[in-house]
């Protein structure tokens, strides 16, 4: 996301557009924008629930005494996310191996209505509760990053079913009960509904609006998180 003398200001000509939601309440999708907007810097004065944001993440990886924690929003449909995790997601990973870095991944789902099937937003975020509550953190990151990877294209004619997710864990190593998880749908409700609690703590941090993919710490959005891993980078050296 390119830096500006005023943050999250719209900019339609952005090439680093970002998805939006605005005036999201508990619970409740509304009306997806997709374009240059970018956040509002009036935060809810509430602020996000830590309690909330610890209890429905995908997956928390990390140790618990690492001197940094970061809450990832994003959703398996968004391709500023894919090129997000294609930038950082090496360097997020060997921080938690390093012991630096705790990170609470949360799997959005708006982007269904981009979807050729219309819910693969939903299933490929229960897929990933699954993989991320059968599985190792190590097999987690991996499905995660082949999700990215294999990617479906927006309003395109054909998506992931089921059967190739399971297939993608299986290939990150996934047991043959997390595959079963997986082909069946087993955690898809659960998915959505910790991704609608998710976007609501994420609209409290950004002021009624909601972006993918965010990174939040302490709270707080991070900014330029698009432009390569300097964001991680200085998060990193103000807690050593």
């Amino acid at each position: 996301m390119p830096n500006n003398t005023s943050k999250y200001q719209p900019r339609k000509t952005s090439s680093r557009a970002t998805y939006i939601l605005g005036g999201v309440a508990i619970l409740v999708i509304a009306v997806l924008v997709i374009g240059g907007l970018v956040w509002n810097s009036q935060r809810d004065k509430d602020g996000p629930d830590e309690s909330v944001l610890n209890s429905n993440a995908a997956l928390i990886v990390g140790a618990a005494s690492a001197p940094q924690t970061i809450d990832v929003f994003e959703d398996f449909m968004c391709p500023y996310c894919k090129e997000f995790e294609q930038q950082s997601g090496a360097a997020i990973a060997k921080a938690v191996d390093d012991g630096k870095l705790r990170v609470r991944y949360h799997m959005l789902t708006f982007l269904n209505k981009v979807s050729a099937s219309g819910d693969y937003s939903s299933r490929s975020a229960g897929a990933a509760q699954c993989v991320g509550e059968g599985e190792s953190k190590d097999v987690f990151l991996k499905f995660h990053s082949a999700l990215f990877a294999k990617q479906p294209a927006e309003n395109g004619d054909t998506d992931l079913s089921n059967a190739d997710l399971a297939k993608i864990a299986a290939e990150q190593g996934a047991s043959p009960e997390t595959q079963k998880c997986v082909s069946d749908g087993s955690m898809v409700e659960q998915a959505n509904v910790a991704a609608a609690q998710s976007l609501n703590q994420l609209s409290k941090a950004l002021g009624g609006q909601a972006a993918t993919p965010t990174v939040l710490s302490a709270g707080e959005p991070v900014p330029d998180i698009m432009n390569g891993t300097a964001w991680l980078d200085k998060l990193l050296s103000d807690k050593s």
